[in-house]
């Protein structure tokens, strides 16, 4: 039997929410859309044209749609300071939650709601969906097969020009390039190792001529408590997008070969084999391939574990280590010392817990 869920947030990635990742759940049948919330009424056209909503099942007031349908989880699709608030009512109302990264826009906040959904009895998970690509997923899988060696070290490359500002709250965050960015992209490599962060140094900074008020620019290190090593290059407000979005850059150093990511394709490049080609082309690897990915996966993961099957990997307990990396990588930058993440994220959350 499908699951009844709400959908908070239609508006932006919202839209996406209504119109690509949950209608091929939908059509399985693995959920049931029976209302959407948006503050902004023209956003709840998404969920009426892509989910088949009535007006009447769209709502811009979130208490009254909580009220009025009884559901077995929700979404939040809303900016990350918003999210505490949505989780509140979900629990209120006996709902387990579906969210977008991070937890929430602090690390105390994350511990918080974490705590908050052990204490309810409910399950929450958090969409990285980076993580869950085709092409990270593919790499990820060649990298931890032992086929090729241990893996030594990762390298991630994110560079664009979002200099100039579109009017969305990313230019006005402190460190938007960490926060936005990098929550996924720390999480992604960390998951490569195979192994939680130990210890991250960061350093961020803003360049004179981007529109962003925070630092939107930053290099990345760190080490696993395997012993594998990550670096990250982060870049908002470059000249021009070498590596964005769903282009980044990913090179995993195995024993035997080096993986390389680029473009959402993968080269293979061997040990003792001299690269092929005037460009120094490797040998090109299949993509793993199946019907969903990224969010629509996660979402499929998710009906899954609330039927009763495995926690999905990014369920709430386990993500606070991806929201721990990005603000232990702020107090780094901020220190300008190298910070122990476990350490870092034990005291937040006995902290936090002291205060409830």
């Amino acid at each position: 039997m499908a699951l009844k869920m709400i959908q908070v947030g239609c508006g932006g990635f919202g839209g996406m929410w209504c119109s690509r990742f949950l209608p091929p759940n939908v059509k399985d049948g693995l959920v049931e859309v029976v209302a959407a919330v948006d503050t902004n009424p023209e956003a709840l056209k998404n969920a009426q044209e892509h989910l088949s909503l009535k007006a009447s099942q769209c709502y811009t007031d979130i208490r009254k749609a909580f009220d009025k349908n009884k559901a077995d989880f929700c979404t939040v699709v809303v900016p990350p300071p918003l999210h505490e608030g949505v989780v509140d009512a979900a629990l209120a109302h006996d709902m387990h939650i579906l969210s977008e990264k991070p937890i929430a826009d602090t690390l105390e906040a994350s511990c918080r709601i974490a705590a908050k959904v052990k204490a309810a009895g409910k399950k929450m998970g958090v969409t990285m969906s980076h993580r869950f690509r085709q092409d990270i997923t593919t790499l990820r899988t060649l990298a931890q097969s032992g086929k090729y060696g241990p893996l030594d070290y990762a390298v991630c490359r994110f560079t664009w020009d979002a200099r100039n500002t579109d009017g969305t709250f990313r230019y006005t965050m402190d460190h938007p390039m960490l926060i936005d960015a990098a929550v996924h992209h720390l999480d992604l490599l960390v998951d490569i190792t195979g192994a939680k962060c130990d210890t991250i140094y960061a350093q961020t900074w803003r360049p004179g001529w981007t529109e962003h008020q925070g630092d939107c620019q930053g290099m990345v290190v760190m080490n696993s408590e395997n012993g594998v090593h990550s670096l990250y290059e982060g870049a908002d407000a470059n000249a021009v997008g070498l590596n964005n979005w769903l282009n980044e850059y990913i090179r995993a150093e195995c024993k035997d070969a080096t993986l390389v990511l680029s473009h959402q394709k993968i080269e293979r490049f061997d040990h003792g084999v001299s690269p092929q080609g005037p460009e120094g082309t490797g040998q090109p690897m299949d993509l793993i391939d199946q019907p969903k990915w990224a969010n629509a996966w996660l979402i499929e993961k998710f009906a899954k574990w609330l039927d009763g099957g495995e926690p999905m990997e990014t369920n709430v307990e386990d993500n606070l280590q991806s929201v721990a990396l990005v603000f232990a990588a702020i107090e780094s930058s901020r220190t300008g010392q190298p910070i122990k993440v476990q350490e870092f994220l034990s005291k937040t959350r006995k902290q936090v817990e002291s205060q409830m």
